[in-house]
C-alpha cells in the first residue's frame, strides 16, 4: 500500500505544471530571472536606450521633400497618381453637380423614396425630415459636400472591397495571406491613415477619399470572404452536380447566398466611410466634418453643434436603411408599379424646382442655433463647469481625474525600465493567446522605443487604460442590467443605436463644452464612444447562456447573483473579452482624435505633423499609434488555439 501512494507528492507538480497558463508563467518567470539583471546591468535607469532608437526624421523628411518637389515632373506621380487624383475629382465633383442640380426637394424625396422601398413609411418620413432638418440648420450645401464625397468614397470601397473579398473567399492562400493585413488595418485609427495619402496626394478632396477607401474597405473584404466561405455546402453541391461551371456556380449560388453578409458589409463600409469622411476634414475634405473642425478650433460649440447634428442625422439614416435592407431581404414584395410612380414623381419635383429657381435651400428657411446654444455653453460654464457648490463643477471633475488618475497612471508608465514594459506585455499576450500573439504584440511595442516616441507612447497608452477601465466598469454594470431586465433592454436600445452610428469627430462637441481642453476631456469622449459596443456585446454574450446551464442551477437552488457570478459571466468569457478588445480598439480610436482638444501624446503629435506640414513628425506619430494599436490588440485578444491531430 505505501509503494502505491508514495508518488503522489511527485506527481502533484507536473500535474500543477500541466495547466497552460501556470506552464506560460513558470517559462516567462526562468526568462525574466535570466534576461532582467542583464538588462538591469547593461541599462540602469530604465529609460528607452538611445542606442537602440533609429532617427527617421531626417529620411522621411528628405523623401517628403522629394516628393513635394517631383509631385508636378516624375511619370509616377504624372501618369499614376495624378490620374487617380484626377479621377477622384471628377467623381466627388460629378455627384455634388448632380446633387445640386437636383435641389433639396429632389434629393430629399428621392432619400424618402429609397427608404420607402427599403422599409416603409415610417422611415422614409424619418428620411424626409432628416435631410429637412439638415437645410432648417444651414447646413446643406456641406451636407451635400459630404454625401458626394462619401458617395465615391463607398462605391471605391465596395469595389476594392468586394474583389479583395472575393479573392479571399474562394482562395485559402488569399485568405491566410489577407488575415493579418485585415486585422493590421482594423487596429489602426482612423487618424493613421490621413498620413500616408497626405504625403502623396497633398491635401484636398483625393487624399480624404482615398483614406476614406483604405479606412472603410476592410469590413466589405471580411464579410464577403465571410459569406462566400459560410455558403450551404448542399446547395452548392446540387448546383455543381447539375453540370454549373465555376463561375455560374459563384453567380447563381455563393453570391446569392451571401447576400445578407454583402448587405452587412455594406452597411459598415457606409458608416465607416461617414465618420473617416468627416475627420478627413483635417485634410481638406471640405463639407460638415470641415464646420466641426473649424469651429472646434475656436471653441465655438454652438457652430460644432450645428453642424454635428446634420452628421448624426445622416450617420442614423444611412444605418437605418442599409439594416433594414437587410433585415427585410427576401421578405419584401417589390413595389414596382408604385415605384415607377414614386419615380416620375421625383422628376417632377426636381423639374418643378429647378423652374421655380428653388434649387438651393432658401434662406428664409435657415434656424440659427449657434448664438442660442453658445449662450446655454455660457449658463454651463458659469453654473455647471466651475460653479456647482459643494461637489465641484465638470471642470473640477476633470481637474481632479487627470491629477488623481491620468498623471500618476502616466508617471507611473513613464517609470517603469522599458524592458519590464516589454515582459507585462509579453506575459498578458501569451497568457491570453500564443507564442505568436505574444511575439507581435512585444515586437510591436519594441518598435515604438526604435523610432524614438516612448515617453509619448506610454503618456497615449496611460490615457487608453483610463478610458478602458471606466468604460468597462459602465459597459459591464449596464450589460449585465439589460441581459437581466427586458423592459431596460428595450429602452436602451435606441440610444445605443444612436450613439453607435455617430462619428467619432461629434464626440467631441460636448465634452469640449462640459470639460474645457486637456487630456480629460479626450478620455470623456473616448468613453463615451466605445461604451455601446462593450454594452451591447456584454448583453448579447450573457443572454446568449445555454438556458439548460440556467436551469440547472436554478434547480440546485442558485441564487441571482450566484447564477451570474458562477454561470453566466463564467460561460460568457468569450464575450466578454471580445468586449475588451473592442473596448480598447475604440478608446484608442478616439483618444488619437483627442489631439484635436489638448489631447496631447501622440495624438498631438499626430495633429502637428498635418497642421504645420512636418511629415516627418505625423509619420513617426502614425507609425507608433499603429504598433500601439496593434499591441493592444494583441494583449486581448485571444487566440483559438488549433487542437493537435488525434486528439
Amino acid at each position: 500500500m505505501a509503494t502505491v501512494t508514495a508518488p503522489a507528492p511527485r506527481t502533484a507538480l507536473p500535474g500543477i505544471l500541466r495547466h497552460r497558463a501556470v506552464a506560460k508563467l513558470v517559462l516567462l518567470a526562468l526568462a525574466a530571472a535570466v534576461l532582467v539583471p542583464l538588462a538591469g546591468a547593461r541599462w540602469a535607469d530604465g529609460s528607452w536606450p538611445h542606442a537602440l532608437t533609429v532617427d527617421l526624421s531626417g529620411p522621411l523628411s528628405r523623401a517628403s521633400d522629394w516628393i513635394i518637389d517631383n509631385r508636378d515632373s516624375h511619370p509616377l506621380f504624372l501618369y499614376f497618381f495624378g490620374y487617380v487624383s484626377n479621377a477622384v475629382v471628377l467623381a466627388v465633383r460629378a455627384v455634388y453637380l448632380v446633387l445640386l442640380g437636383a435641389g433639396w426637394a429632389g434629393v430629399t424625396a428621392f432619400g424618402a423614396l429609397v427608404a420607402w422601398r427599403v422599409a416603409g413609411v415610417r422611415l422614409a418620413l424619418g428620411t424626409a425630415a432628416a435631410f429637412l432638418v439638415c437645410g432648417l440648420l444651414g447646413m446643406w450645401v456641406p451636407t451635400m459636400q459630404t454625401l458626394a464625397l462619401m458617395v465615391a468614397a463607398v462605391l471605391a470601397s465596395v469595389a476594392v472591397g468586394a474583389l479583395l473579398g472575393l479573392a479571399a473567399g474562394l482562395s485559402d492562400r488569399m485568405d491566410r495571406a489577407l488575415r493579418p493585413v485585415l486585422d493590421t488595418m482594423q487596429v489602426m485609427p482612423a487618424f493613421a491613415y490621413l498620413l500616408p495619402v497626405v504625403l502623396v496626394f497633398g491635401i484636398g478632396v483625393p487624399a480624404a477619399v482615398l483614406a476614406t477607401v483604405v479606412y472603410a474597405a476592410p469590413p466589405m473584404a471580411r464579410l464577403t470572404a465571410l459569406g462566400l466561405r459560410g455558403a450551404d455546402q448542399g446547395v452548392l453541391e446540387a448546383v455543381e452536380s447539375l453540370g454549373a461551371t465555376g463561375r455560374q456556380r459563384l453567380l447563381t449560388a455563393r453570391i446569392p447566398l451571401a447576400r445578407r453578409e454583402l448587405l452587412l458589409g455594406l452597411n459598415q463600409t457606409i458608416m465607416m466611410a461617414l465618420s473617416m469622411a468627416v475627420i478627413a476634414s483635417v485634410i481638406g475634405a471640405g463639407g460638415l466634418g470641415d464646420r466641426v473642425y473649424q469651429a472646434l478650433a475656436s471653441v465655438d460649440v454652438g457652430a460644432a453643434l450645428a453642424a454635428g447634428i446634420p452628421i448624426v442625422l445622416l450617420a442614423v439614416v444611412l444605418d437605418r436603411v442599409t439594416g433594414a435592407a437587410g433585415e427585410n431581404l427576401g421578405h419584401a414584395e417589390p413595389r414596382r408599379a408604385q415605384g415607377a410612380y414614386a419615380i416620375a414623381a421625383i422628376v417632377a419635383v426636381a423639374l418643378v424646382g429647378r423652374l421655380a429657381g428653388r434649387l438651393d435651400w432658401p434662406d428664409a428657411w435657415t434656424v440659427h442655433i449657434a448664438e442660442p446654444v453658445n449662450r446655454v455653453v455660457d449658463w454651463m460654464t458659469a453654473h455647471l463647469y466651475s460653479g456647482v457648490p459643494y461637489v465641484g463643477g465638470t471642470a473640477d471633475w476633470a481637474g481632479h481625474f487627470t491629477t488623481w488618475v491620468l498623471d500618476p497612471l502616466r508617471d507611473g508608465l513613464q517609470w517603469l525600465p522599458w524592458w519590464s514594459v516589454l515582459l507585462v506585455v509579453a506575459a498578458l499576450a501569451w497568457l491570453i493567446g500564443t507564442w505568436r500573439t505574444a511575439l507581435t504584440a512585444v515586437l510591436a511595442m519594441a518598435a515604438i522605443g526604435v523610432l524614438g516616441v516612448w515617453e509619448p507612447s506610454l503618456d497615449t497608452l496611460s490615457q487608453v487604460l483610463a478610458a478602458v477601465a471606466v468604460t468597462l466598469v459602465l459597459g459591464f454594470a449596464t450589460g449585465i442590467a439589460a441581459a437581466r431586465s427586458d423592459r431596460f433592454e428595450r429602452a436602451l436600445r435606441p440610444v445605443l443605436d444612436v450613439f453607435q452610428t455617430m462619428p467619432q469627430f461629434v464626440y467631441l462637441i460636448p465634452v469640449v463644452a462640459l470639460f474645457g481642453v486637456g487630456r480629460a476631456p479626450a478620455v470623456a469622449a473616448a468613453i463615451v464612444y466605445a461604451l455601446p459596443a462593450v454594452v451591447r456585446i456584454t448583453t448579447q454574450g450573457l443572454r446568449q447562456v445555454d438556458p439548460a446551464a440556467m436551469e440547472a442551477a436554478r434547480s440546485l437552488g442558485a441564487t441571482s447573483g450566484q447564477q451570474l457570478w458562477q454561470v453566466q459571466l463564467p460561460l460568457a468569457r468569450r464575450s466578454l473579452l471580445l468586449a475588451v478588445n473592442q473596448g480598447v480598439v475604440l478608446v484608442l480610436a478616439v483618444v488619437i482624435i483627442g489631439g484635436l482638444v489638448g489631447g496631447g501624446a501622440l495624438g498631438y503629435d499626430a495633429v502637428f505633423g498635418l497642421a504645420q506640414g512636418d511629415l516627418a513628425t505625423g509619420l513617426v506619430a502614425g507609425a507608433a499609434i499603429v504598433c500601439l494599436g496593434l499591441m493592444l490588440d494583441r494583449v486581448t485578444q485571444p487566440t483559438e488555439r488549433r487542437p493537435k491531430k488525434g486528439a
